[in-house]
């Protein structure tokens, strides 16, 4: 069984381990060290970016977690988590930082206010059972993607509509919440992702080892 860490500096975090659990992982609330050196992967979840970075930075978290993500431990960022893997970040204030994970330009708060959340039926790439119902609050959308990211749904299910999900290899973040309204698919798509990534990583240090 995996162990999936969820930060939990900001938001649904209990939310995010519930469902996690009930794909078949064990959870752990990342806020210190300790906690992060316990598990195999990471969710990031929704909140405040800013306010996000700033108290990484003030747990001392944000360059350790930097560091794993750079080892290619598996990272899955929603909402506000998806602002914190891109590498660029459009109308965020200057003293933010985000992980760089994903080359991908994002727009803070592309769908408006608090008052303009909505919630729509997505055709996810991969993800079986037909659509996911999906909520976006204050969300973010993807402007621009590196040609070796997978875009996985798109606003509205239009060809040219906003990016609102993405992967690359073992990191993904979505625009929209999707530890809202009981529907774990998404969650176990990444803990299928976590399993995939150490399952092949226990084959290359086999083959090494030979």
């Amino acid at each position: 069984m995996v162990t999936i860490g969820v930060l939990a500096v900001q938001g649904d975090v209990a939310e995010h381990m519930r469902a996690l659990e009930e794909s078949g992982a064990r959870t752990c609330a990342v806020r210190r060290l300790t906690e992060l050196a316990e598990v195999d992967a990471l969710v990031i979840p929704g909140g405040e970016s800013t306010t996000m970075s700033k108290l990484l930075c003030a747990f001392d978290l944000f360059e350790p977690i930097a560091a794993r993500i750079r080892s290619g431990m598996p990272v899955w960022g929603t909402c506000a988590g998806m602002i914190m893997l891109a590498d660029t970040v459009l109308d965020g204030r200057p003293d933010q930082r985000s992980f760089g994970a994903i080359t991908m330009t994002v727009r803070r708060n592309a769908f408006g206010r608090q008052v303009d959340s909505y919630e729509e039926d997505l055709h996810i790439a991969g993800l079986d059972g037909g659509p996911f119902r999906a909520f976006f609050i204050r969300a973010p959308w993807v402007e621009s993607v590196a040609d070796d990211v997978d875009v996985l749904a798109r606003a509205g299910n239009a060809q040219n509509g906003p990016i609102v999900a993405v992967r690359h290899g073992a990191v993904m973040a979505t625009s929209f919440h999707p530890e809202v309204g009981g529907d774990n698919r998404m969650h176990d798509l990444f803990v299928r992702m976590v399993k995939d990534c150490l399952s092949s990583r226990k084959e290359q240090c086999a083959c090494d080892g030979d």
